[in-house]
C-alpha cells in the first residue's frame, strides 16, 4: 500500500471533478523555506554555473566534505544518467575544485531516472551542500488524512528509504499521530512524535521543537505534504532535516504568491 498517496488523495463526491494539481518544490527551495522557520537543514547553496559552484563549495570551509546534487523534480537521482553519459545526479566530493567540475557536467543536461521517462528532466541548478554524518536516520511526514479530515503526522524510527518500503518490511515501525486542527500541535503531541522516532533526552527536545516548526510551516504555507526523509541524529546528538519534499495544492496559489513564484516550469 502506498501510505502517503492513499492518505493525501483528495476526497471528491463527483468522479468527474477536475483532478487537483500540486506544486512541487526543488530540494533547495524546500530547504530555503524551512530555514525561514528556524528548521535545522544542512548548509548549502543552489548554483547555475561552474564559477558559482566553486565559490559555494569554498564557502563551506576547508575540510568539509561536499555533496553535489542535481536539482530535478524526480526521484532516483543518485542512480540516474545524464544525456551526455555522465553517471549519477548525486556525488560526494572532498575538495571544492572537484565539486565545481562535477557540477559543470550537470548544468543544462537532462537527467534520466526511473521516474522521468526516456526524455529525462532538465538540470538547470545544482545544490552544493555539506555532507552530514549520522548516528541514525528517521522518517517524518505531515499530511491531510482524508478519513479524519485533518492533519496527521506519520513518524518512523526508520528512514532513508521510502515509507512504502518501511510499511512493507516493518509496519510496526510506523506511527500515525493525528493533530487536532483547533488545538494545533501541543507539546504532548510533539513529544509523542519524537518518541515514535526513537529520540530521548536532549535530542527528543530538539526533535519536538523541529516537529512544531514543521507543522507551523505546513499550516501557514497551505502545504498538502511535508515529508522529511531522512531526519537524522548526528554523532553529536543534533537533529537535522536532510532531505525534504513539500507539496502545495494549486488552489492555494492566491494565498501563497511567494511560494508559487518558485514554480519550475522547465
Amino acid at each position: 500500500m502506498n501510505v502517503l498517496r492513499a492518505a493525501t488523495r483528495v476526497r471528491t463526491s463527483n468522479p468527474y471533478e477536475r483532478q487537483v494539481r500540486f506544486l512541487h518544490l526543488h530540494e533547495y527551495q524546500s530547504q530555503d523555506l524551512m530555514r525561514g522557520y528556524g528548521i535545522r537543514v544542512p548548509r548549502g547553496t543552489a548554483v547555475t554555473t561552474k564559477e558559482e559552484a566553486l565559490a559555494a563549495a569554498k564557502s563551506l570551509g576547508d575540510g568539509t566534505d561536499i555533496v553535489v546534487k542535481a536539482q530535478v523534480l524526480a526521484g532516483g537521482r543518485g542512480l540516474g544518467t545524464f544525456e551526455n553519459g555522465f553517471k549519477s545526479g548525486v556525488h560526494l566530493c572532498y575538495d571544492s575544485s572537484t565539486a565545481a567540475d562535477i557540477a559543470s557536467k550537470m548544468f543544462g543536461q537532462n537527467l534520466v531516472t526511473k521516474q522521468t521517462g526516456a526524455g529525462g528532466k532538465l538540470c538547470s541548478k545544482v545544490l552544493i551542500t555539506e555532507r552530514m554524518y549520522m548516528r541514525r536516520e528517521m522518517y517524518l511526514g505531515i499530511l491531510y488524512d482524508r478519513e479524519s479530515q485533518g492533519p496527521t503526522i506519520i513518524a518512523s524510527r526508520e528512514g532513508g528509504t521510502s515509507i512504502e518500503d518501511i510499511a512493507a518490511s516493518n509496519p510496526d515501525a510506523i506511527k500515525n499521530i493525528p493533530v487536532n486542527m483547533a488545538d494545533g500541535i501541543s507539546p504532548e503531541v510533539a513529544d509523542a512524535v519524537a518518541e515514535a522516532m526513537g529520540f530521548h533526552g536532549e535530542s527528543k527536545t530538539q526533535c519536538a521543537e523541529q516537529v512544531k516548526k514543521l507543522y507551523q510551516l505546513f499550516i501557514e504555507k497551505d502545504a498538502t505534504l511535508v515529508e522529511i526523509n531522512p531526519m537524522i541524529e548526528t554523532p553529536q546528538g543534533e537533529v537535522v532535516c536532510i532531505d525534504a519534499k513539500i507539496n502545495f495544492d494549486d488552489n492555494a496559489d492566491f494565498r501563497q504568491p511567494d511560494v508559487f513564484a518558485m514554480r519550475d516550469t522547465t
